[in-house]
């Protein structure tokens, strides 16, 4: 490899959990694809994401702050007011593209800004989806502030277009073409500077109905419409799901995760065949995991549990040797990373007043330098968290959309959501290898030894040193980034706002399951 090299390749798999994958012990065949990548690159077993969910997670890997810093949640699904690392490589000459099938990750989050070639290859999405009525609606929304409070639900009608509507197969017809698309970008690529190419990929991702071929190999005789593919029936106790059937959906979830595999398989072997590899840095992670019934939970919502937040995190780079390396890193840190990867300093507003973080090579993976920052004494230090980096930090604000559809669920089943709970609750946590703090505003606060439980069954009070210690660096955290959750939100999940929408709008919000 170069000792420069001109190319990024950033890989998220969108959620998908750490233990399914062969290179972190998995005894089923997922990945040999990585398995082979892995045996080049660098393989972090500690690597922990900003947030449980997509959209936060990514405005983070694209600004290189924390989410409750650049704002983008459910309750606000844009990001605003932040330079992308896009805009930053675009500015200095390189060639960059965005492809994915995440619903999330398009021009409306502005999760896009900054990058030459985008498409998020959604059939419903941005052609017939916001066409006619809705388009109408969009706008009305977007134009009336009042009216925004609905927009995310609008932004995520792909999570459930993700099953049949776009296309008949469901994201995983989508995977072929995101990396057809990035090859072509590739091939056409003219910069002398290089490319940055961003792909995320949506096969692992509620609800599964993975191609044939890999459903034969790990989850053989499974019907993907005989199981429970809608987390939030169980989630709110409408419907129980046996230790059996979460088989099934773990062989589902499996097979998933092996079409992923033989895509980027198929695209890092185009790369070598195209003389790019060896000129090319390449990241590949999740941005979350997924419950499957541990912690009575399914899905990615309402917990800061391990299988959600340390993810997976491998890096080809030639600072790098091929190894596995046990510190904690943050996902946060990619941006920094990507930065150091191409020499680019970053920190260059595009717009007048938008906040732009700058390189810095204690943020970055490849630098020896690595999580050697202490607390700041300037509270406007800006990338710099305010802890030593021996911690990282995850944050969570409550998914509206998400409890919105568990409420609606809950009632259909005659039962009634207690509000004191984690259903409603924003979570911050606290972690190091060892140990996890989680605050919580409705509930208890949780905490665990991970070196002592790693499955987190048996929660700990601050008696415990390393649980004090961890608290302590949450608290200094909370205070630099702008005070605890203390407050807790209104109960009430409201959409009243959807009934200014027309009549065919509403329809069709009913037509994809966001409206009973």
């Amino acid at each position: 490899m170069a000792t420069q090299p001109t190319n990024v390749l950033f890989v998220v798999m969108d959620t998908v959990r750490k233990d399914h994958l062969t290179p972190y012990g998995y005894d089923r065949p997922t990945t040999p694809g990585l398995e082979e990548f892995a045996a080049e690159a660098t393989v972090f077993e500690q690597a922990v994401a900003p947030a449980p969910w997509t959209l936060p997670v990514h405005a983070s890997l694209f600004t290189g702050m924390y989410p409750s810093q650049h704002g983008a949640d459910q309750e606000n699904p844009y990001l605003d007011g932040a330079t992308t690392l896009a805009e930053t490589l675009s500015r200095e000459g390189y060639d960059t593209a965005c492809y994915s099938s995440n619903a999330w990750i398009t021009p409306y989050t502005h999760l896009t800004d900054g990058f030459d070639e985008q498409d998020n290859f959604f059939e419903v999405m941005p052609g017939e989806f916001l066409s006619g009525p809705l388009a109408k609606a969009w706008q009305t929304l977007n134009d009336n502030e009042r009216l925004r409070a609905i927009a995310d639900k609008l932004v995520s009608l792909g999570n459930t277009a993700h099953e049949y509507l776009a296309g008949g197969e469901g994201a995983d017809s989508k995977t072929p073409s995101v990396i057809d698309q990035t090859q072509t970008f590739v091939s056409d690529s003219q910069s002398e500077s290089g490319w940055f190419a961003f792909i995320n990929l949506m096969d692992a991702h509620l609800p599964y109905h993975p191609p044939e071929e890999f459903k034969r190999e790990f989850a053989p005789g499974v019907d993907s419409a005989d199981v429970c593919q809608n987390s939030k029936e169980y989630n709110s106790g409408a419907r129980d799901i046996t230790e059996e059937e979460f088989e099934d959906i773990r062989g589902l979830y499996d097979a998933e995760i092996a079409h992923i595999d033989a895509e980027l398989t198929r695209l890092f072997d185009f790369l070598k065949e195209e003389d790019e590899w060896e000129d090319t840095a390449v990241v590949v992670c999740a941005d979350h995991g997924e419950l499957h019934g541990e912690h009575d939970l399914y899905g990615h919502e309402f917990c800061l549990y391990d299988p959600l937040v340390n993810v997976p995190l491998m890096v080809k780079h030639p600072a790098l040797d091929a190894n596995r390396r046990a510190d904690q890193v943050e996902l946060l840190d990619i941006y920094h990373t990507v930065l150091d990867a191409l020499d680019v300093e970053g920190g260059v507003p595009t717009s007048a007043g938008e906040t732009a973080i700058a390189r810095d090579r204690t943020r970055s993976l490849l630098s020896d330098s690595y999580r050697q920052f202490s607390r700041a004494s300037n509270p406007d230090a800006g990338q710099r968290a305010a802890p030593e980096g021996e911690y990282a930090f995850v944050e969570y604000s409550r998914p509206v959309v998400e409890l919105k559809q568990l409420e609606e669920k809950a009632k259909g089943a005659g039962i009634t959501l207690p509000t004191d709970s984690r259903f409603y609750s924003r979570m911050r946590a606290a972690r190091r290898p060892d140990a996890k703090y989680v605050r919580i505003d409705r509930i208890p606060d949780e905490a665990y030894r991970l070196d002592r439980d790693p499955d987190e069954l048996e929660p700990l009070s601050t008696d415990d040193e390393a649980i004090a210690a961890t608290e302590a660096a949450l608290s200094a955290f909370e205070e630099y980034i702008g005070g605890a959750w203390t407050d807790a939100l209104d109960d009430e999940v409201s959409d009243d706002t959807v009934e200014e929408m027309d009549d065919e709008a509403q329809e069709r919000l009913r037509d994809l399951g966001y409206l009973e």
